[in-house]
This record gives C-alpha cells, sequence and structure tokens, in this order.
C-alpha cells in the first residue's frame, strides 16, 4: 500500500476554490432583484435545487416552455483573448431567444459551467454576466452548477452551458399555422456573429492573416471584439410586440445553426417557404471578411451564419409597417426582408435573390 496520502486536491479538484467562485455568486445575486414580472425566487441561492413562484394570474392555461443550449466553442476563443465579460449573455441568449420564438416569457435560468481548474475570478466574470443578460430578459438566475474536472478539460478550458423555463398561455402559443402566401417577412438586426460558426471562424484565425487588435476599415473596435460580440437579446422587443400586435405576430425564427436557410422554415407549414432580398440589409464588416477569406459561396454563408439577421417575424402585410415601429421604438435595427411563398415539390424553403 501506498504510504502517500492523496487529496481530493491531488486528483483535480479544489474544494476551496469552488466554495469561493459560489460565494461570490451569491453576493451577485443578491445585489440584483429576486422578482420579475412572471414570478420571484422563493428560499434563495445555495440549496440543492432552485424555487421560483410564477404568477400565474394572466394565463387561463398556461404552458411551460423550455429550451437548453451552450456557447460552443466561441468561448475558447474568448478564454484564449481573455475576454469572458459576454459569453454569459450568449449563453442566456441562445436560451431565451428560443422560447420567445414560441411567445413564451422566460421564468428563469439555470447554468452549467464545466472546467479543468476552477478559477474564481473567471466564475465571478461568467455568472455576473449571465446575471446581467437573465436580467435584461426579465427572468431570475436560481441557480446553476460548477464542476471541476480535470480528466476532461485540459487546463485553461471552460465550457458553458444554459436552461430557461418559460410560460405562454396556450392560446397564444406563437406556431405558424395561419402563416400564408404574401405575408411579410421582417428582419431584425443581429449583433454580429452571435454563437453559431465558430468552428469555421477558429480555423480562419488560427491562418494568421487576421490582425485581431486592429479595428476593420470602417469599424471602431478591434477586430477581435467584434468577433467576441455578444448575441443580442430580444425577449423584451418580442415580447412587446407580441402584447401590442397579438395574433398579428404569425410566427418567429431565432437565426442560430442553419443560418437563414434552415431555420425559418422551421416556424412555417409544409408547403410554404419564403423569398429574400438580400439588398434589404447590410451585414457586418465581419461576415465580409469571413466570407472573403473563407472563399464561402453565398449560399454556405447563409447556411452557416445569421449574416446580419439575428431573428426573423412574419406578419400580414398590412400589419408590417405597425410591427416594425414597434421594434424600431423598442431599440431594433428591423428591415423588411421578403415574403412568404408556395413552395412545389423540392424546391428550397429559401430562396435569397
Amino acid at each position: 500500500m501506498s504510504e502517500k496520502k492523496l487529496t481530493y486536491r491531488d486528483a483535480g479538484v479544489d474544494i476551496d476554490a469552488g466554495n469561493e467562485a459560489v460565494e461570490r455568486i451569491k453576493k451577485i445575486l443578491k445585489s440584483s432583484s429576486r422578482i420579475v414580472p412572471g414570478g420571484e425566487e422563493v428560499g434563495g441561492i445555495g440549496g440543492f435545487s432552485g424555487l421560483f413562484r410564477p404568477k400565474l394570474g394572466n394565463y387561463r392555461n398556461p404552458l411551460l416552455v423550455a429550451s437548453t443550449d451552450s456557447v460552443g466553442t466561441k468561448i475558447l476563443i474568448a478564454i484564449q483573448h481573455k475576454i469572458l465579460e459576454g459569453i454569459g449573455q450568449d449563453c442566456v441568449a441562445m436560451c431565451v431567444n428560443d422560447v420567445i420564438v414560441g411567445g413564451a416569457r422566460p421564468l428563469f435560468f439555470l447554468d452549467y459551467i464545466g472546467t479543468g481548474h476552477i478559477s474564481p475570478d473567471e466564475i465571478e466574470i461568467l455568472v455576473g454576466s449571465i446575471n446581467r443578460a437573465c436580467e435584461e430578459s426579465d427572468c431570475l438566475l436560481i441557480g446553476g452548477e460548477i464542476a471541476e474536472i480535470s480528466t476532461m478539460y485540459d487546463p485553461g478550458q471552460t465550457d458553458l452551458a444554459g436552461f430557461v423555463v418559460g410560460i405562454v398561455d396556450s392560446d397564444r402559443v406563437i406556431d405558424g399555422h395561419d402563416v400564408k402566401p404574401g405575408d411579410t417577412l421582417l428582419g431584425i438586426a443581429s449583433s454580429g456573429i452571435h454563437s453559431n460558426g465558430f468552428s469555421l471562424v477558429r480555423k480562419l484565425m488560427e491562418m494568421g492573416t487576421w490582425e485581431l487588435e486592429s479595428p476593420l476599415s470602417g469599424s471602431e473596435k478591434p477586430l477581435i471584439r467584434e468577433i467576441l460580440e455578444p448575441t443580442r437579446l430580444y425577449v423584451r422587443p418580442l415580447l412587446k410586440l407580441i402584447d401590442e400586435l397579438g395574433a398579428g405576430v404569425k410566427a418567429c425564427a431565432h437565426i442560430t445553426g442553419g443560418g437563414l436557410l434552415e431555420n425559418i422554415i422551421r416556424s412555417m407549414p409544409a408547403g410554404l417557404g419564403v423569398r429574400i432580398d438580400h439588398t434589404t440589409w447590410q451585414r457586418q464588416l465581419v461576415f465580409h471578411l469571413i466570407q472573403q477569406t473563407a472563399q464561402l459561396p453565398d449560399n454556405e454563408m447563409y447556411r452557416t451564419f445569421n449574416c446580419g439577421i439575428g431573428f426573423t417575424v412574419i406578419v400580414s402585410p398590412w400589419d408590417a409597417e405597425r410591427a416594425v415601429n414597434i421594434l424600431e421604438g423598442a431599440g431594433e435595427k428591423v428591415y423588411k426582408i421578403g415574403e412568404v411563398v408556395e413552395r412545389r415539390g423540392d424546391q428550397p424553403g429559401v430562396v435569397i435573390i
């Protein structure tokens, strides 16, 4: 038998660092309100699970809506360049933007952080960013998990995933059933790449031809900041649109993996597609750089990236102008980018002209 004593820290788990990280998280959450329009936290942070009391007075037949997602390989770039401030927002946005597609109000959020070594400073930045994004989306961060797994993650590696639960009345679910040919497709601007396509972006960065600390011509911030610009949060603007336009909001799509070509048709009945005019909006400079460096054809760009449109909404033509005004009044850049068309046989669901 070996005479050497082994501790949990020797095996790769630092309980003291984990406890310090938890105490910092508690301070972050104590400094924010624990009540949101959809309900309130019960019991506080630190237990084995989070408790949430929903406000059900405005719902006749409420449905719970859930979504989960991760930041993906974008977090590797953020860690490498020590720019973690927006990664928590990416994680929240990828989840809450999905539940708002169906018209649901986010209620509460949970996070999972897996890492090779717990850094309380890093955890504090990540959770602080998550909490701020939750506040901007009117939902509560009510718990999470920090897992130190040195045998799974290399030193300096961290993974981040999130889980959200929302609520919607059954007769207000947005499911695209009423979409018709001739309806208008609105595109809401993205803040940049958001959180998809980063496996390709990392490959392009490894080529070493990009000057990451310099701004692109026509931009004011360094390229690395453009690349890591956090995913836009669409919850408040979309809830405002839904509240004011009601059933006039026929379908929505969050433009994530699969880009414009694969996400929009997920929200529409079979036999319908959309025709999009690419000249109706202007892509951010970073997309031009990606396409030029990778020499990607247009079709592959639209299938991989959001290309400047992070969220789409389908409305009747007579509601289009009002919808644009509501969204612009909520601070969004909105464009009439196309219309719904009939699709026959093996015709593509999305045609970009």
